[in-house]
Parts: C-alpha cells; structure tokens; sequence
C-alpha cells in the first residue's frame, strides 16, 4: 500500500490507475479505524478495481467547542490495518496541503435542506465543513464510486443530494452500521466512553428498535411512545439531543406519502456524543 500526502502525487496515482482502465473507489475518513471502516474498504475492494483512503482530521467540520484537539490520531496502526484489508494507496495530508489559503478563506459547500435540523441543528455548520472535504476529496480521487457508513446516515444524505445536485460523475454507495454483539453502533468516539457508560451506551439502540417495531406493526408512527423512550433515554442517564422519525429518503419532517422511515437519535453520554438510527420499510412498501 502506497502512503502520500500531497494532491499532485495523489492525482498521478490515481490518473495512472485510471489510464490502466481501473475502476476506482474511495473511503473518506477521519482515521482512528475500527471494524466499520474496514467494512467499507472490504465493500471498495469488491466494487473497483483501485481502493484509495483517505485520513484526514478536518477541522471544519467541527464546532469551537469540539473535540478538534483531542481527536484520536492513531496513523500507524490504521496504516496496518488498511494494507491487511486491501487498500491501494492512503492519502493523509496536512491541513496546510487542504487548505493552503487557510480555514477562513476556503469555498464551501453548503447542502440546503437535507443537511437542516438533526445532528445539523445541534452542531451548526458541521455539514457545510463535510460536504466541502468530501467534495474537495472526490475532486482530487475523482472515483467511480465512495463509500460512506450508514451510522452517520444524515451524512450520507448530504453527500448523496451534494453529489447529485454539483452533477458529480460518482456512485455513492451506503454501507450498513456495524455493531457490536451488544448492539452498540462502531464509532471512532466509543473509546471516550467509561466502563460503566459503555455498558449503558447500547440502550439507545433497543429504543430505536422499539420504534420501529411499533411503526411496523402499527403501520405509522406513535408519537407517545417516541416520546416515552426520549424519557426513559434521559432517565437512563443520557443527554438527549434529539430523537426523531423522518422520511428515510430525503430526511423530511413530513412523513405522508413516505414508503421508508427511519428512527434517528443523538445523545451524550459523559463526554461521548452518540448517534445511531434504524430505518423500515411502511406495511404494504417493502
């Protein structure tokens, strides 16, 4: 596995790729690997022929008072883990190399809508900061396809409607959460959590079940039992930011005429912001 961290030497890898007729396919992340991001690379290296990563800890996408500073950096052994799962070449490059006019004076790119409310609303300008790496990152790959997890399924749905609305010549292809046995969503920010909180950490993902189970069954959506697990959520010792049912498709409030819902939830728990969702297909839609 090649390691570079400048644009032009990863363009003429990823353009000598190209002319040697590969496909190409990219995992954007913020390194600190776990399973969920070696899934995606085992995903990539089905679907093309040339598997790119890319780690980079981008400093728009988070708020003054974030965890910027303290985000895990740990290279090497996600440098051992890319090459074990197949990966071609690793781009890591400095801050100054993607933003060589500096954080103030960089385009961004804002997804309207979409990107409104949810994890939008409890960090503001988060997914301007995401859309302009990603769409800094495709420019530079410029892929066949990326693969983003669908943990961070808002995410995803910026990057699908930014990618379609900028017309950019890309597959975007969701990868379904990785869990651990007690259910718990594979996150880079698990490891903030204490024993005791890591114990606790799982029970959100049992209330979305919950909910959707009861949306199956009933065919729409109980709004007094959204609201009864939002409390048993704070009761349990979380902050709740939000818990919300929304069009599985494009992420709006309204739900009529909706063939796919999903439950979405975000909540601290000591010092780890968690996020998770789960999403169903609407009696007589599946």
């Amino acid at each position: 596995m090649l390691t570079v961290n400048d644009i032009a030497t990863l363009r003429a890898h990823t353009a000598r790729a190209r002319g040697a007729q590969k496909s190409i396919a990219l995992v954007a992340t913020m390194g600190n690997l776990h399973e969920g991001h070696i899934e995606l690379i085992r995903r990539a290296r089905h679907c093309a022929d040339y598997v790119v990563a890319s780690i980079f800890v981008n400093p728009l996408q988070f708020g003054p008072d974030e965890d910027f500073a303290t985000y895990p950096r740990t290279l090497e052994a996600d440098r051992q883990q890319l090459e074990q799962a197949g990966c071609d070449l690793l781009f890591c490059p400095s801050v100054e190399a993607m933003y060589p006019n500096g954080k103030d004076a960089q385009a961004r790119v804002s997804v309207p809508g979409v990107s409104w409310g949810l994890c939008g609303g409890a960090r503001p300008g988060h997914f301007d900061g995401m859309a302009t790496i990603v769409c800094k990152l495709l420019n530079m790959v410029q892929p066949d396809s990326a693969l983003f997890g669908e943990k961070d399924y808002q995410q995803l749905a910026v990057i699908r409607a930014m990618v379609s609305g900028l017309d950019m010549p890309v597959t975007i292809i969701g990868v379904p959460t990785r869990r651990a046995s007690d259910g718990l969503a594979l996150s880079s920010r698990n490891g903030y959590l204490t024993e005791q909180e890591r114990m606790q950490a799982p029970l959100l993902y049992g209330y979305l079940q919950q909910i959707a189970a009861s949306i199956v069954d009933r065919g729409q959506v109980d709004q007094h039992l959204i609201d009864d697990c939002a409390q048993r959520i704070r009761q349990a010792g979380f902050q709740l930011e939000y818990l919300e049912v929304r069009n599985a498709i494009n992420l709006s409030p309204i739900l009529e005429g909706a063939t796919k819902l999903a439950v979405l939830v975000a909540a601290r728990l000591g010092k780890t912001r968690l996020i998770d969702n789960v999403t169903m297909a609407l009696a007589g839609n599946r």
